[in-house]
């Protein structure tokens, strides 16, 4: 076979082999060695060091042998923040880059100039860098719509926020930038204020980990005019929900999705949900002790958040039916997606998931993960009403049996995805009667003691995915 095949033919056949696989082609032959590495476009690698001449050079080398690279993640800690030899192999090696992600160290400003000059087509950086806080680098990326920062090292006497770069407008450029990602600020961290100056375009802004925001007037003045924005995110910034959601709920009309993980405000939540006036389709909350049922009311009752398409909430401890079934009877025509993770609600009031499967019949996404007391006679009474559904998921809910298995099949004839890993009440004998009987199952995740020879043909012969 490898005289009779072409090097096109071999390069499509290789494309079509599943990721377990696709890893033993370069065994076979050199030539098949060489066909894969030209026609590969995305790598995943972890080096470690040391960083000596010889194994930059090997890295060097592996990475030209793979000229259609066009997204590239590298990681492995321990470089030099001064001369990072890792990122200047990657700029050498990979000219037709359009998407890294580098988080071996934090990169110096001269290997970020390199990089620039070396990969102009990059659109996608995700990076570590460190304090003082220096944005000089950052226009020379003239194609960069996505940035991802990790702010490394603790503030010193030498950052000082007094520096000319900040204060001075004239050094103001018009960046490209659709997504900004910021990870660690700290309130001494004054440089960002050129980020907030010069991006006026953000679709897309995450927050992680940010005990403060920097400048204060500057951030203000960027939120002000975020007219594009459309997706939030806020993970673990509980110090600077406030001023982000209060701000935005005056003047964002375009946000589009919301997330807020570990850490908000109750007041400012509320506020921004009654004051509000965009139209919200995704909104996903893990807030144990700051989300409540007035949140949700106050939900059901914004018209503006009518057109919510998926609801996701992970260990939501204040939350009760009440809550729930006033936003199940507002959004009974449009909600496809509802994911109640960890939320002891769903143990603790009987024939809530019977309402919600009753009002939410358009329900196309079901994640119930981690529930681990819900009952079958809960879940199959949820499942009679849901007939479209296409994804579901019920991940570490131990009390499930195979009479569960046999309802999801009754009522789900549409399922594609499933989850059913962890749920140790599930044995063998259920998960091969739902992989035989359902037709359009396409993906199963479950342990792979539980996979019975019948199983995996039936599977095999289906085409379906099995992921333990």
């Amino acid at each position: 076979m490898d005289t009779v095949l072409c090097d096109e033919l071999l390069q499509e056949i290789f494309h079509r082999v599943p990721p377990p696989s696709s890893a033993a082609i370069s065994l076979v032959s050199r030539r098949w060695r060489r066909l894969l590495r030209s026609s590969t476009t995305s790598l995943s690698l972890r080096f470690p060091p040391p960083y000596n001449p010889t194994t930059i050079t090997s890295f060097s080398t592996f990475l030209t042998q793979h000229p259609f690279l066009s997204s590239l993640s590298v990681s492995g800690g321990g470089g030099d923040a001064e001369d990072d030899p890792l990122l200047l192999a990657v700029a050498a090696s990979c000219p037709n880059l359009r998407r890294l992600r580098f988080l071996s160290s934090p990169v110096s400003l001269f290997s970020l100039c390199t990089l620039s000059t070396s990969c102009i087509h990059l659109s996608s950086i995700a990076i570590t860098i460190s304090r003082p806080l220096s944005f000089h680098w950052l226009p020379y990326f003239t194609s960069l719509k996505s940035l991802s920062l990790y702010i490394k090292n603790s503030l010193t006497e030498t950052d000082n926020p007094e520096v000319g770069e900040v204060k001075d407008a004239s050094s103001d450029v018009g960046l490209s930038l659709e997504s900004l990602s910021l990870c660690g600020i700290l309130p001494g961290d004054y440089g960002l204020s050129f980020l907030w100056r010069n991006c006026k375009n953000i679709k897309k802004l995450q927050l992680k980990n940010c005990e403060s925001i920097g400048d204060n007037a500057s951030f203000l003045g960027f939120l002000r005019y975020l007219s594009c924005l459309q997706k939030l995110e806020l993970r673990t910034s509980r110090g600077i929900v406030d001023i982000v959601l209060l701000t935005l709920a005056e003047t964002c009309i375009s946000l589009d999705s919301l997330l807020i993980y570990d850490g908000g405000s109750r007041e400012s939540l509320l506020q921004f949900i009654n004051q509000s006036k965009c139209s919200l389709r995704k909104l996903d909350l893990r807030l144990p002790l700051d989300l409540d049922n007035s949140h949700l009311i106050a939900l059901s009752e914004n018209l503006n958040f009518r057109g919510l398409v998926s609801l996701r909430l992970k260990s939501c401890c204040l939350v009760t039916g009440e809550g729930l079934k006033a936003l199940g009877r507002a959004m009974a025509n449009g909600l496809e997606e509802l994911a109640l993770i960890n939320c002891d609600v769903v143990e603790r009031e009987l024939g809530l998931l019977t309402t919600l499967g009753q009002n939410l019949k358009k329900l196309r996404k079901l994640d119930l993960s981690y529930n681990d007391m819900l009952v079958d006679k809960e879940l199959v009474s949820m499942l009679a009403s849901c007939s479209f559904l296409v994804e579901l998921k019920l991940r570490g809910c131990n009390k499930l049996t195979n009479a569960a298995v046999g309802s999801i099949v009754r009522s789900c004839k549409l399922l594609q995805n499933v989850d059913i890993s962890y749920c140790y009440g599930i044995d063998t004998e259920g998960v091969e009667f739902l992989v035989v009987n359902s037709p359009r199952l396409r993906q199963v995740e479950v342990e792979q003691s539980k996979l019975s020879e019948v199983a995996k043909t039936w599977a095999s012969n289906k085409f379906m995915e099995i992921v333990s």
